[in-house]
Protein backbone atom coordinates (compact mmCIF):
# COMPACT_ATOMS: atom_id res chain seq x y z
CA UNK A 1 0.00 0.00 0.00
CA UNK A 2 0.93 3.57 -0.57
CA UNK A 3 2.08 5.30 2.53
CA UNK A 4 -0.69 7.68 4.61
CA UNK A 5 -0.67 11.45 4.78
CA UNK A 6 -0.44 11.53 8.73
CA UNK A 7 2.30 8.53 8.59
CA UNK A 8 4.20 10.73 5.98
CA UNK A 9 4.06 13.79 8.42
CA UNK A 10 5.08 11.71 11.37
CA UNK A 11 7.91 9.96 9.72
CA UNK A 12 9.53 13.46 8.34
CA UNK A 13 9.42 14.79 11.71
CA UNK A 14 10.88 12.09 13.29
CA UNK A 15 7.43 10.72 15.60
CA UNK A 16 7.77 7.09 14.49
CA UNK A 17 9.81 4.67 14.06
CA UNK A 18 10.12 2.15 11.07
CA UNK A 19 8.86 -0.39 12.47
CA UNK A 20 5.84 1.31 14.04
CA UNK A 21 5.44 2.78 10.25
CA UNK A 22 5.17 -0.60 8.35
CA UNK A 23 2.77 -2.03 11.44
CA UNK A 24 0.40 1.17 10.45
CA UNK A 25 0.59 0.44 6.97
CA UNK A 26 -0.08 -3.02 7.29
CA UNK A 27 -2.96 -2.50 9.30
CA UNK A 28 -4.28 0.51 7.31
CA UNK A 29 -4.08 -1.76 4.01
CA UNK A 30 -5.99 -4.84 5.76
CA UNK A 31 -8.56 -2.16 6.82
CA UNK A 32 -9.16 -0.79 3.49
CA UNK A 33 -10.51 -4.41 1.90
CA UNK A 34 -12.41 -4.76 5.16
CA UNK A 35 -13.78 -0.71 4.50
CA UNK A 36 -14.03 -1.38 0.84
CA UNK A 37 -16.36 -4.61 1.92
CA UNK A 38 -18.73 -4.14 4.78
CA UNK A 39 -18.64 -0.35 4.43
CA UNK A 40 -17.69 2.26 7.49
CA UNK A 41 -21.07 1.30 9.94
CA UNK A 42 -20.51 -1.87 9.31
CA UNK A 43 -16.77 -2.95 10.18
CA UNK A 44 -16.13 -3.23 13.78
CA UNK A 45 -12.99 -2.92 15.34
CA UNK A 46 -12.46 -6.60 16.20
CA UNK A 47 -13.15 -7.59 12.33
CA UNK A 48 -10.81 -4.87 11.66
CA UNK A 49 -7.74 -5.61 14.02
CA UNK A 50 -8.45 -9.46 13.10
CA UNK A 51 -7.56 -8.74 9.29
CA UNK A 52 -4.68 -6.88 10.01
CA UNK A 53 -3.59 -9.81 12.07
CA UNK A 54 -3.49 -7.67 15.48
CA UNK A 55 -5.18 -7.33 18.97
CA UNK A 56 -7.54 -4.70 18.83
CA UNK A 57 -4.86 -2.90 21.86
CA UNK A 58 -2.37 -2.84 18.98
CA UNK A 59 -4.92 -1.33 16.46
CA UNK A 60 -5.84 1.63 19.22
CA UNK A 61 -2.03 1.57 19.99
CA UNK A 62 -1.10 2.67 16.54
CA UNK A 63 -4.96 4.74 15.73
CA UNK A 64 -5.80 6.10 18.61
CA UNK A 65 -9.30 7.45 17.47
CA UNK A 66 -10.54 3.58 16.38
CA UNK A 67 -12.28 3.10 13.45
CA UNK A 68 -12.77 7.16 12.19
CA UNK A 69 -9.06 7.15 12.38
CA UNK A 70 -8.38 4.76 10.95
CA UNK A 71 -11.06 5.08 8.11
CA UNK A 72 -9.84 8.65 7.42
CA UNK A 73 -5.96 7.28 6.94
CA UNK A 74 -7.51 4.64 4.18
CA UNK A 75 -9.48 7.06 2.85
CA UNK A 76 -6.79 10.14 2.57
CA UNK A 77 -4.29 7.59 1.39
CA UNK A 78 -6.08 6.20 -1.61
CA UNK A 79 -7.78 9.63 -2.39
CA UNK A 80 -4.49 10.85 -2.64
CA UNK A 81 -2.93 7.46 -4.71
CA UNK A 82 -6.42 8.70 -7.60
CA UNK A 83 -5.91 12.12 -7.24
CA UNK A 84 -2.47 12.21 -8.47
CA UNK A 85 -3.47 9.61 -10.94
CA UNK A 86 -6.45 11.83 -12.34
CA UNK A 87 -4.19 14.56 -12.45
CA UNK A 88 -1.98 13.04 -14.45
CA UNK A 89 -4.64 11.85 -17.03
CA UNK A 90 -5.81 15.46 -17.11
CA UNK A 91 -2.30 16.79 -18.08
CA UNK A 92 -1.63 13.88 -20.74
CA UNK A 93 -5.14 14.71 -22.17
CA UNK A 94 -4.79 18.58 -21.99
CA UNK A 95 -1.86 20.05 -22.16
CA UNK A 96 -1.63 23.61 -20.48
CA UNK A 97 1.51 24.53 -22.70
CA UNK A 98 -0.33 23.44 -25.85
CA UNK A 99 -3.77 23.99 -26.22
CA UNK A 100 -5.41 21.79 -28.84
CA UNK A 101 -6.46 23.09 -32.37
CA UNK A 102 -10.52 23.74 -32.44
CA UNK A 103 -10.94 20.40 -34.57
CA UNK A 104 -9.13 18.44 -32.33
CA UNK A 105 -10.80 19.79 -29.44
CA UNK A 106 -14.24 17.32 -28.90
CA UNK A 107 -11.54 14.45 -29.54
CA UNK A 108 -8.98 15.24 -26.48
CA UNK A 109 -11.80 16.02 -24.31
CA UNK A 110 -13.19 11.91 -25.01
CA UNK A 111 -9.74 11.02 -24.56
CA UNK A 112 -9.77 13.03 -20.89
CA UNK A 113 -12.96 11.58 -19.83
CA UNK A 114 -12.30 7.87 -20.79
CA UNK A 115 -8.97 7.46 -18.96
CA UNK A 116 -10.98 9.28 -15.77
CA UNK A 117 -13.60 6.42 -16.38
CA UNK A 118 -10.86 3.75 -16.83
CA UNK A 119 -9.28 4.59 -13.15
CA UNK A 120 -12.82 3.54 -11.52
CA UNK A 121 -11.17 -0.16 -12.61
CA UNK A 122 -7.43 0.91 -11.99
CA UNK A 123 -8.06 1.82 -8.84
CA UNK A 124 -10.91 -0.20 -7.43
CA UNK A 125 -10.56 -0.54 -3.80
CA UNK A 126 -10.46 3.47 -3.67
CA UNK A 127 -14.05 3.47 -5.37
CA UNK A 128 -15.00 0.68 -2.99
CA UNK A 129 -14.79 3.40 -0.37
CA UNK A 130 -16.38 5.89 -2.37
CA UNK A 131 -19.44 4.04 -2.91
CA UNK A 132 -20.20 3.12 0.72
CA UNK A 133 -19.17 7.20 1.67
CA UNK A 134 -22.18 8.26 -0.55
CA UNK A 135 -24.39 5.60 0.73
CA UNK A 136 -23.26 6.36 4.58
CA UNK A 137 -22.48 9.82 4.63
CA UNK A 138 -25.08 10.36 7.43
CA UNK A 139 -22.98 7.38 9.49
CA UNK A 140 -18.94 8.75 8.50
CA UNK A 141 -17.60 11.45 10.74
CA UNK A 142 -17.82 14.82 9.12
CA UNK A 143 -14.31 15.26 9.28
CA UNK A 144 -13.74 12.21 7.58
CA UNK A 145 -15.85 13.49 4.77
CA UNK A 146 -14.04 16.73 4.65
CA UNK A 147 -10.49 14.91 4.95
CA UNK A 148 -11.66 12.92 2.00
CA UNK A 149 -12.93 15.50 -0.14
CA UNK A 150 -9.79 17.74 0.82
CA UNK A 151 -7.71 14.63 -0.55
CA UNK A 152 -8.88 14.28 -3.65
CA UNK A 153 -11.79 15.65 -5.21
CA UNK A 154 -11.12 19.22 -4.17
CA UNK A 155 -7.74 19.47 -6.12
CA UNK A 156 -8.71 17.17 -8.85
CA UNK A 157 -12.09 20.15 -9.81
CA UNK A 158 -9.78 23.16 -9.29
CA UNK A 159 -7.08 21.26 -11.90
CA UNK A 160 -9.85 20.99 -14.23
CA UNK A 161 -11.25 24.11 -13.70
CA UNK A 162 -8.38 25.48 -14.40
CA UNK A 163 -7.51 23.50 -17.87
CA UNK A 164 -11.13 24.24 -18.77
CA UNK A 165 -10.15 28.27 -18.35
CA UNK A 166 -7.19 28.17 -20.13
CA UNK A 167 -9.06 26.63 -23.09
CA UNK A 168 -11.41 29.11 -22.72
CA UNK A 169 -8.57 31.87 -22.84
CA UNK A 170 -7.45 30.23 -25.62
CA UNK A 171 -10.75 30.61 -27.78
CA UNK A 172 -12.04 27.47 -27.53
CA UNK A 173 -14.54 27.31 -24.79
CA UNK A 174 -17.52 29.85 -23.51
CA UNK A 175 -17.81 29.30 -19.84
CA UNK A 176 -20.15 32.01 -19.18
CA UNK A 177 -18.07 33.32 -16.24
CA UNK A 178 -18.78 30.76 -13.88
CA UNK A 179 -15.83 27.91 -15.16
CA UNK A 180 -16.23 26.16 -11.63
CA UNK A 181 -19.83 25.13 -12.55
CA UNK A 182 -18.50 24.01 -15.95
CA UNK A 183 -15.94 21.98 -14.23
CA UNK A 184 -18.79 20.50 -12.55
CA UNK A 185 -21.02 20.04 -15.57
CA UNK A 186 -18.25 18.18 -17.55
CA UNK A 187 -17.84 15.65 -14.88
CA UNK A 188 -21.39 15.11 -14.60
CA UNK A 189 -22.10 14.73 -18.15
CA UNK A 190 -19.37 12.47 -19.24
CA UNK A 191 -19.29 10.07 -15.74
CA UNK A 192 -22.34 10.30 -13.76
CA UNK A 193 -24.75 8.16 -15.71
CA UNK A 194 -21.40 5.28 -15.79
CA UNK A 195 -21.25 5.72 -12.35
CA UNK A 196 -25.01 5.27 -11.31
CA UNK A 197 -25.05 2.43 -13.98
CA UNK A 198 -21.86 0.46 -12.58
CA UNK A 199 -22.15 1.48 -8.63
CA UNK A 200 -18.72 2.92 -8.91
CA UNK A 201 -17.14 -0.17 -11.26
CA UNK A 202 -19.10 -3.15 -9.89
CA UNK A 203 -20.86 -4.29 -13.30
CA UNK A 204 -18.74 -2.77 -15.95
CA UNK A 205 -21.05 -1.92 -18.85
CA UNK A 206 -20.07 -2.72 -22.50
CA UNK A 207 -17.57 -1.01 -23.96
CA UNK A 208 -19.41 0.81 -26.70
CA UNK A 209 -22.09 1.56 -24.33
CA UNK A 210 -19.43 3.02 -21.70
CA UNK A 211 -18.53 4.74 -24.87
CA UNK A 212 -21.51 6.45 -26.28
CA UNK A 213 -22.29 7.94 -22.71
CA UNK A 214 -18.97 9.73 -22.81
CA UNK A 215 -18.80 10.67 -26.52
CA UNK A 216 -22.50 11.70 -25.91
CA UNK A 217 -21.63 13.14 -22.59
CA UNK A 218 -18.49 15.49 -24.51
CA UNK A 219 -21.20 16.32 -27.16
CA UNK A 220 -23.36 17.79 -25.14
CA UNK A 221 -21.02 19.79 -22.59
CA UNK A 222 -19.32 21.45 -26.06
CA UNK A 223 -22.69 22.21 -27.22
CA UNK A 224 -23.28 24.10 -23.87
CA UNK A 225 -19.85 25.86 -23.89
CA UNK A 226 -18.14 25.92 -27.02
CA UNK A 227 -16.96 29.20 -27.92
CA UNK A 228 -18.98 30.98 -30.63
Amino acid sequence: MGETNEARRERAGGEVSPRKLRKRQDIASAACAVFGREGYARASVDALAAAAGVSTRTLYNHFPGGKAQLFQAVVTWTSSEVRDAQLARLRAALDPERPPHPEDLERDLVSLARGLIRLMADYAYHFALVRHIHAEADHVPPEVLTAWHEAGPAPVGRALTEALARLEDAGLLDLHGDAPLAADHFMALVSHMIVHFTHYGVQPLPPAEQDRLITGGVSAFLRAYRAG
